[in-house]
């Protein structure tokens, strides 16, 4: 599958960044994701953490909630799955379970764990399923996942200087969201913070 990375990333810059940061100034955590067509890269739906309704609303959960809840929508297979963060294994799960047949994400589980401090994915995979280091099968019978960053790192050209703007942009957006939520999650009814 060839995927224009460059249109994913405006996908997170103008959807996903601006509704992240409501959440987050409502102290959730700073997860997100976003549906899109494969065909045109047209966003279809988008969702963020909602862990303060209930602690199983991760990003990709209420993502997926909100494109079933749509009418009208298109198999599964006819979109792409976009996460701000490599999905943990609940999330994992949902999307196997959803049909879709891939996803993509932009923070791997080292920085979840390491730049934003929130290590609970590493953690549950390790303690509950014995899955070191986050090692999944990330080409299976189900999907197929990318990550952004990744690939990204492969691109060459002139482009290549626009693109890594964009990947900074990004990740200074989610710097600030982590502070946001640091700061504050101690008076979050989360859980796991």
């Amino acid at each position: 599958m060839i995927i224009n990375y460059e249109l994913i990333l405006d996908v997170i810059i103008n959807s996903l960044i601006p509704l992240t940061r409501k959440s987050v100034e409502n102290g959730n955590k700073i997860f997100g994701a976003a549906i899109i067509k494969k065909s045109d890269y047209s966003v279809e739906i988008i969702g963020t953490n909602n862990e303060n309704i209930n602690p199983i609303f991760h990003g990709e959960i209420s993502t997926i909630n909100n494109f079933f809840n749509k009418k009208n929508i298109e198999n599964p297979n006819k979109y792409l799955f976009i996460s701000s963060h490599e999905p943990c294994s609940l999330c994992l799960s949902a999307i196997t379970w959803s049909g879709f047949d891939n996803f993509l994400y932009f923070f791997p589980y080292e920085d979840t764990k390491n730049k934003f401090n929130i290590p609970h994915d590493l953690n549950i995979l390790k303690e509950v399923f014995n899955i070191n280091e986050g090692k999944y099968n990330v080409s299976n019978s189900y999907w197929k996942s990318y990550s952004i960053l990744k690939e990204i790192d492969k691109i060459r050209g002139k482009d290549k200087l626009k693109i890594l703007k964009k990947v900074d942009f990004i990740t200074k957006n989610y710097d600030e969201f982590s502070q946001i939520y640091q700061n504050f999650k101690d008076n979050n009814k989360i859980p796991l913070k």
